[in-house]
């Protein structure tokens, strides 16, 4: 019914805005599809979205539980949904809002969680630590290629590393690089460049595409299968934008195929123009170090000691001639002194020797026996002895005793 109003009795602003709201109420549920163009998260229940046509510039309010939220897996602003909304009405501001009692990715939307909620789960086990990334090295013996036949991307490697590097090896493995059959083709080529010997680095390389095209390079099976690789492995897929899983796991991740053959080989003219640099820097270094060596060197000969080099002994030889003289005559004062003392022990001992008492008129008296008489009461008469004087010996009889008192 409609409300009776005039410029006399005008309805109260309550009253209209409670009749709407409980006119709005009264429509059912409807799921919208919309892209979620904000999403405002807040630390109560209640959380906004605001909810933009997919073709047109119409963009409303959406307001939900965390709940909701949270069950329709991880959301990213851009993401499209399907949302199950009512409208309703707020009597403070008079504001019309939509409640969402469901939500869901929709189209590229459930693509992109999926592959969210497939990222996080590989995150988790360590699959994109940085620390387990191999270096690629300088100079490959050979590069590996996965890419599609007679693709640009193809194109682009080769002309790219052959321009930088000509004498660059490249084994190229061909493979779908889009549709179901796209990840076991891409496996196999993996495995049989990683089991080549002499491949040491590996390029996946495709061009641009679609959200849908480039799900193989997001598939758990090939995502495991480069993390498997002992060979470092290289991603260019797609554009700068473009970010499958494959970008995350590999070693290195290229922005383009283009990108990737800057990044796998030097540029030949580039390192031609360093080694010359450096070979200009070693001969300015060695000519430098030569000239300092023969400024030195000139310093060194032309030094006193060097131009007459026995000039620096002349003080020594007439120091040795003195020191030499000074130990003659030291030698010789030394041996008359010792020879002096020698003559006066020579003579000490000579005159303490009995021949020199048998010199000076002394006489040895022993018997037949040689033991010495020193008494006259050790001699009898009649015995035979003998008397040793300085130039001979007497042989002499006991005929008569004395003995005298002392």
């Amino acid at each position: 019914m409609p409300l009776p109003s005039s410029p006399e009795q005008p309805q109260p602003l309550r009253v209209v805005l409670q009749a709407t709201k409980d006119w709005v109420e009264r429509l059912n549920p409807i799921w919208v599809e919309g892209q979620l163009i904000e999403i405002k998260r807040r630390t109560g229940p209640t959380q906004f979205l605001t909810m933009r046509d997919t073709l047109g510039e119409f963009s409303v309010t959406v307001s939900t539980s965390q709940v909701v939220l949270d069950a329709a897996g991880p959301l990213t602003e851009g993401t499209v949904v399907a949302a199950l909304i009512k409208p309703t009405i707020w009597t403070k501001s008079g504001s019309l809002t939509f409640q969402c009692s469901e939500l869901r990715p929709s189209g590229e939307g459930r693509l992109l969680a999926a592959i969210e909620q497939r990222k996080r789960m590989l995150q988790a086990e360590g699959l994109f630590d940085p620390a387990r990334k191999r270096r690629l090295p300088f100079l490959p013996r050979r590069i590996g290629l996965i890419t599609g036949a007679g693709s640009a991307a193809e194109r682009d490697v080769l002309e790219n590393v052959r321009r930088r590097w000509p004498a660059a090896v490249i084994e190229v493995r061909h493979s779908l690089v889009q549709g179901q059959a796209a990840v076991e083709q891409l496996i196999d080529a993996l495995r049989g460049l990683e089991a080549a010997p002499e491949v040491d680095v590996i390029i996946i390389a495709r061009g641009g595409g679609s959200l849908e095209d480039l799900l193989p390079f997001s598939d758990e099976g090939l995502v495991r299968a480069v993390f498997a690789c002992r060979t470092p492995v290289v991603s260019a897929i797609g554009h700068e934008t473009d970010t499958p899983i494959l970008d995350l796991v590999a070693d290195l991740r290229a922005s383009t195929p283009t990108d990737a053959a800057k990044r796998v080989v030097p540029d030949a003219a580039a390192e031609s123009e360093k080694l010359a640099a450096a070979r200009r820097q070693l001969e300015l270094a060695i000519g430098n170090r030569i000239h300092n060596e023969l400024r030195r060197l000139d310093e060194l000969r032309s030094r006193p000691v060097l131009r007459d080099p026995t000039a620096a002994l002349a003080g020594h030889y007439e120091r040795l001639g003195q020191t030499r003289e000074r130990l003659g005559r030291a030698i010789a004062a030394r041996v008359r002194e010792e020879s002096l003392g020698l003559t006066h022990t020579i003579d000490r001992i000579r005159g303490l020797s009995p021949r020199a008492t048998l010199q000076r008129g002394y006489a040895i008296l022993a018997d037949a026996d040689g033991t010495t008489i020193d008494r006259v009461a050790a001699a009898r008469a009649g015995q035979e002895l003998s008397a040793r004087l300085a130039d001979g010996r007497l042989d002499l009889t006991v005929t008569e005793l004395h003995q005298e008192q002392p």
